[in-house]
């Protein structure tokens, strides 16, 4: 019997996993206003398979970013690990947050929403991906690849201005700019 329940949870865990990975690439393509219809379509489930998981649209949205803000945010010690240097580290972290702000057009509208239930995703980007960003700007620091003056904060805020699009200014224009800012971040030789 135990095992039964076993398979069930795998089978929930991977339908919400199917949900949050449908929900997110539907999101990247109309918004976060899309149809829920086009989330379960997407997903292989019925409408009311989401609604089970994530009785509201607030729920959803606020799920689909915990889920990419968690990964965004787990990448940085991994980067840091792997890589020669902690300034590699940070600028591959900062290419994943860029591609990550620029990519989820949904995002910028759901972070302005009126709705209650979205009011925590901010302080859930800041919660999470702040305290990464430290740790790697503080071995930057610590191997003297960046000035101490730098707070994760600050830095993070100036990314995200850099990565609002539009017009002319897209992802590569956004890249470039966020490089010329890392760049302008180093001490100089």
């Amino acid at each position: 019997m135990p095992e039964s329940v076993g398979v069930r949870k795998a089978q929930a865990q991977r339908t919400r996993e199917a949900v949050l990975a449908a929900a997110a690439a539907v999101f990247v393509d109309q918004g976060v206003q899309a149809p829920i219809r086009d989330i379960a379509e997407r997903a292989g489930v019925g409408v009311g398979t989401i609604y089970r998981n994530f009785p509201t649209r607030a729920d959803l949205v606020t799920a689909v970013y915990r889920h990419q803000i968690d990964t965004c945010a787990a990448l940085a010690p991994r980067l840091l690990a792997d890589s020669d240097c902690p300034f590699t580290a940070l600028t591959a972290w900062v290419d994943a947050f860029v591609d990550f702000l620029v990519t989820k057009h949904g995002l910028g509208a759901a972070l302005g929403s009126d709705d209650p239930g979205l009011e925590n995703l901010h302080t859930l980007m800041l919660d999470t991906l702040v305290p990464a960003c430290a740790t790697l700007l503080d071995a930057c620091a610590a191997a003297g690849e960046l000035g101490t003056d730098i707070t994760a904060y600050r830095l993070l805020r100036a990314i995200g201005n850099l990565c609002i699009t539009g017009g002319d200014y897209d992802q590569t224009g956004a890249e470039h700019m966020v490089t010329i800012l890392l760049t302008g971040c180093r001490p100089p030789t």
